[in-house]
């Protein structure tokens, strides 16, 4: 199986971009590379994402709020998926990605807007990283080597309403 680039947007890459991140960077090591970037950026990543990153046994070392600018340079590297997890994004008017990568939105509500007691506000994160790593699982689980183009992107749409 070919290796893959999968960039995961959100507004403020803070939250749902790094989970997703760091789940695929896990999950998909052997054929997959994912990176995260925000639309505009928050520069912090959220304290309570990095505890469920930390908490599922994942890495959070490399975890950083950046802008997509960063992926749509020549030298930048080529996609092959690119996923919205924020419907904000999904609305946002996507930079030009070199070499046309599949696109899709996999909407997560944002654990970052919840009011209400620290478990309010713990079970929000956990529920947006659990359904992030259903997301990836399906994702992961695609036939890659033998599905065309048009099912593949049945696919990736069917996915973000899973």
């Amino acid at each position: 199986m070919p290796h893959y680039n999968v960039l995961f947007l959100c507004t403020g890459n803070s939250a749902r971009s790094i989970m997703a991140e760091a789940i695929m960077n896990q999950k998909g090591r052997e054929n997959f590379t994912a990176f995260s970037a925000g639309s505009h950026p928050t520069g912090a990543v959220r304290p309570e994402a990095i505890r469920q990153i930390e908490k599922a046994g994942l890495s959070a070392a490399d975890a950083r709020s950046k802008s997509w600018d960063e992926f749509s340079k020549p030298d930048s590297p080529h996609l092959s998926f690119v996923f919205t997890v924020c419907d904000n994004a999904a609305n946002e008017v996507c930079p030009f990605w070199p070499g046309q990568p599949m696109t899709a939105h996999w909407g997560i509500p944002d654990p970052a807007s919840t009011l209400g007691s620290p478990a309010e506000i713990e079970r929000a994160y956990s529920q947006a990283f659990q359904a992030l790593d259903r997301r990836i699982g399906l994702f992961l689980c695609l036939p890659f080597a033998t599905i065309d183009t048009f099912a593949l992107q049945e696919k990736l749409n069917d996915i973000g309403k899973a």
